[in-house]
């Protein structure tokens, strides 16, 4: 059982503290009324105490301890939510940290991927990622390469399964292989 359900259960319980306590005061003004017929009008008992000081206390007990459920079961329905207002943003924050995290293991594998790789091909590698399908004649000026190094560094990545040459005419797109 939820917050919530249980605040309502409790407002439900003081509203029927109110409804005791009303017919309680109805039932005590009565026993109060004759107890004063009988004495002849008077107010106090031959104790010396007054009647109405007497059926006061438990009165502003019973106000006291139906104000406490009714606020109590008001924060619960309140509380209720904020916790699922919470409860949200957690798994919120959760997703960008798992998100984050597959991005930078991605990032990590692709770095640790390049320490296998000269100089040429760890630019055109990084080139290609930066911009997949990227065309052979833009990878060589992203790469400062000359045309026949570029297309020998080419051939050499794609013969280590990193990348591959989509051929469009007479352009050559440069792609990633999904594994990377």
């Amino acid at each position: 059982m939820d917050n919530k359900k249980i605040g309502y259960v409790i407002i439900l319980i003081g509203i029927v503290f109110i409804i005791v306590l009303s017919v309680f005061k109805v039932h005590i003004n009565e026993l109060t009324n004759s107890l004063m017929a009988l004495s002849g009008g008077a107010c106090f008992l031959e104790s010396g105490e007054c009647i109405h000081e007497q059926s006061e206390a438990p009165f502003v007990i019973s106000v006291a301890a139906i104000v406490f459920t009714l606020g109590f079961g008001l924060y619960l329905i309140l509380f209720s939510k904020t916790t699922k207002f919470f409860e949200t943003a957690q798994k919120d924050i959760l997703k960008r940290i798992n998100e984050s995290k597959k991005i930078e293991s991605k990032n990590e594998k692709f770095n640790i991927l390049l320490t296998g790789l000269d100089e040429d091909e760890k630019k055109a590698l990084t080139s290609v990622k930066e911009q997949d399908g990227i065309s052979q004649s833009t990878l060589k000026f992203r790469t400062d390469l000359s045309k026949t190094k570029l297309s020998i560094v080419l051939s050499q990545l794609e013969k280590k399964g990193l990348i591959t040459k989509v051929k469009k005419g007479k352009i050559n797109n440069i792609f990633l292989k999904k594994a990377l």
